[in-house]
């Protein structure tokens, strides 16, 4: 029995008691160019958690149609977004990682031995990978994984795809951690204190809008109708923030502010209004003055930067608007980043 005992402990089963923090965004190509570009498409439009018909009809349009076109478009786009850090989405999400580290220790929330925790950071497609990551993270002696995806409104194909991800790493483990996986916090009272801060500090600035349009990514309205809780979520952090507004004194109506979907993809019917379409009817009626923030994105990337910061201002200024002011993500915010502690605290 000694000697068992022994070789257990040689083993360092013993030894695997830590705790990690993964924060997983969506990902980025590698580099701004149509390889790249082609490469980090081909695996996120195969996933059928984001294409919901049937797999060869869509294999078919994917290699036949779509990853023969829209690569090079979308190069470009990223092109001009491009910075010295390498895309803005990574860059982002590296800094919030580092300071979600920094703040964990500088509050000294340790785990249930009192270690230190760490955190790591993975993207749903490209790199760093969810699978490697989660190696490294098993290699180092974490066997408590506390999983926080950074998409404040659950939806299928975004949370539910991280989920499999993480599921489909684990099912090749032969030691398991526990696991904790955060799936919303699409109501959580830091969220909501977050966006209405930063929201606050451009009116603060700038003066309160004719309109207040909160923008959130888009999907298909058949998600809905199958089940998926993503438009009532969305719904429901516009209410919170529209009540934390008017709690704080803010002199704005309810019908001022806006919800609208955005990043529309395919000929197929998706949530509605459509944030471009919302834009230029405003502008059409006589709005001149508006801000738009975008609750779904925890980090900007090509969908604010690109879609709403130009795009989507051009459409608004052409209709004959005149001020258009976009609020950034809430990125790495201190109040963001305080809201993500508070988030896995409770499973450390």
């Amino acid at each position: 029995m000694a000697k068992v005992s022994g070789l257990s402990k040689e083993l360092g089963h013993t030894q695997r008691n830590k705790t990690g923090v993964l924060l997983v965004n969506l990902g980025t190509p590698e580099a701004p160019t149509t390889s790249a570009v082609r490469a980090y498409l081909a695996e996120f439009l195969k996933d059928p958690r984001v294409i919901e018909i049937p797999r060869l009809v869509w294999l078919i349009i994917l290699h036949g149609i779509i990853l023969r076109i829209r690569p090079a478009k979308s190069a470009a786009l990223y092109q001009k977004n491009w910075t010295e850090a390498g895309s803005p989405l990574l860059a982002i999400s590296e800094r919030q990682q580092v300071k979600l580290q920094t703040y964990l220790n500088e509050h000294q929330l340790t785990d249930k031995n009192g270690q230190a925790v760490s955190v790591h950071l993975a993207m749903r497609y490209g790199s760093p990978s969810i699978k490697h990551t989660m190696l490294e993270m098993h290699q180092s002696g974490i066997d408590n994984l506390v999983v926080l995806p950074l998409y404040p409104q659950y939806a299928a194909p975004t949370t539910a795809s991280v989920f499999d991800a993480i599921a489909d790493t684990l099912k090749q483990w032969r030691y398991l951690p526990s696991l904790h996986f955060i799936h919303t916090y699409h109501d959580n009272s830091d969220y909501i204190a977050a966006l209405f801060s930063s929201i606050k500090a451009d009116f603060d600035a700038n003066g309160i809008p004719e309109r207040l349009v909160l923008s959130y990514h888009g999907m298909p309205e058949r998600n809905l109708h199958l089940g998926d809780p993503y438009y009532c979520f969305c719904m429901k952090t516009t209410r919170l923030v529209v009540e934390k507004m008017q709690q704080q004194g803010i002199d704005i109506a309810s019908e001022a502010v806006i919800t609208s979907f955005q990043s529309r993809f395919g000929k197929a019917k998706w949530l509605q209004p459509y944030t471009d379409v919302t834009l230029e009817k405003l502008a059409l009626e006589g709005v001149r003055d508006i801000a738009i923030a975008c609750p779904a994105f925890s980090a900007d990337c090509l969908e604010t930067l690109e879609e709403i910061e130009q795009e989507n201002r051009e459409v608004f200024i052409h209709a004959g608007g005149q001020s258009f002011r976009y609020i950034s993500a809430l990125n790495d915010n201190d109040d963001h980043i305080m809201m993500m502690a508070n988030l896995v605290k409770p499973y450390l």
